[in-house]
């Protein structure tokens, strides 16, 4: 199947298309979405990026199906954890429940854009130097050591909402302390000044850019295609606001998905090395010469990161379940 600029702009455009209807059908008009509605519009999401993956395989192309397959279920695992962050933020600025739309969808648009950035900036130093793999794989493996220590430490999320972007940003840019409804500036006394919805939404802005540092190394560990890597990314994001309501209340019950993205990232950051070992031009490693290590085929890394994914999820959902049962039982009659 061949990449051309027709299938770039085409693919650009009903992304576009998808958010736009996604504003000015749901996110324009301030509401407190259903239960209902989240669900079926998180649906309709999962299921357009599960069957854009079977344009690959209709064209001819499965390696590449299951390349972009691996890539969405990585990004989307890691997506969902970048939930647990965005409750936090959202929570620390007491964002009323049916402004949380416009924020999170703010939040979705400028992690596609900073992601896009980032994706080409990868490819071009792929292109120019093809042992920024190592690079690729020490980060994805430091990433996942610093996940560890802060779950063997029991550091949760929730200590670290006050971090240095919203710092920076409460330094930088005054605000009033009130909403006024979902307006980024209002009056005061005269004065125009900003309201906590726009500091908010740097916040979030702030923290999706140091979401994408490890996002996209990770994916381009399982496909170096700049277009699946996009695809991936994109249709892993949208439909986030949307799932972002129907987990809500769930996401604690979740208590081993980081564990799960802990092992998917020093999988990832692993294949990455080998791959960086087998390609080898780096002199003071055996002589610049390729390094006869084995490598990992991608469908094998897609049924790896699956089974990962399925049992942290089943055993946090099981481990929940018990807990209700637990405290149900031990309440007096």
């Amino acid at each position: 199947m061949e990449i051309t600029p027709l299938l770039w702009a085409l693919t650009l455009v009903s992304i576009t298309a998808l958010l736009a209807v996604d504003f000015f059908g749901h996110v324009r008009k301030a509401h407190d979405p259903t239960l209902r509605e989240s669900a079926a519009w998180s649906g309709f999401y999962v299921g357009i990026a599960l069957l854009f993956g079977l344009l690959f395989v209709v064209l001819g192309d499965p390696g590449r199906a299951v390349e972009y397959y691996a890539g969405y279920l990585t990004e989307k695992a890691l997506s969902v954890d970048n939930l647990f962050v965005f409750l936090v933020i959202i929570s620390s600025f007491n964002v009323p429940r049916k402004y949380q739309q416009k924020v999170l969808l703010f939040g979705i648009v400028f992690a596609l854009m900073a992601r896009t950035v980032l994706i080409f900036l990868g490819a071009g130093l792929i292109n120019v130097f093809s042992d920024i793999f190592y690079l690729f794989g020490i980060i994805l493996l430091l990433t996942a050591g610093n996940m560890l220590r802060n779950e063997v430490q029991d550091q949760k999320r929730s200590d670290n909402a006050d971090n240095i972007v919203i710092r920076t940003a409460r330094r930088w840019l005054k605000t009033s302390d009130d909403y006024d409804s979902d307006k980024l500036t209002t009056v005061i006394s005269g004065r125009r000044m900003l309201t906590p919805m726009l500091l908010v939404m740097v916040v979030i802005g702030g923290t999706d850019v140091l979401f994408a540092l490890d996002s996209i190394p990770a994916i381009y560990g399982l496909t170096s295609e700049p277009y699946i890597v996009f695809t991936a990314t994109a249709f892993s994001l949208l439909g986030l606001r949307q799932l972002y309501f129907l987990l809500d209340g769930l996401l604690d019950r979740l208590a081993y998905l980081s564990y799960g993205l802990i092992a998917v990232l020093g999988f990832i950051g692993t294949k990455l090395i080998l791959h960086a070992l087998h390609e080898n031009n780096l002199t003071f490693i055996n002589s610049g010469q390729g390094v006869p290590v084995p490598e990992i085929p991608t469908g094998i890394s897609l049924v790896v990161i699956a089974g990962i994914l399925a049992v942290t999820v089943s055993a946090s959902l099981l481990s929940a379940r018990s807990s209700t049962r637990a405290e149900s039982e031990s309440l007096p009659s």
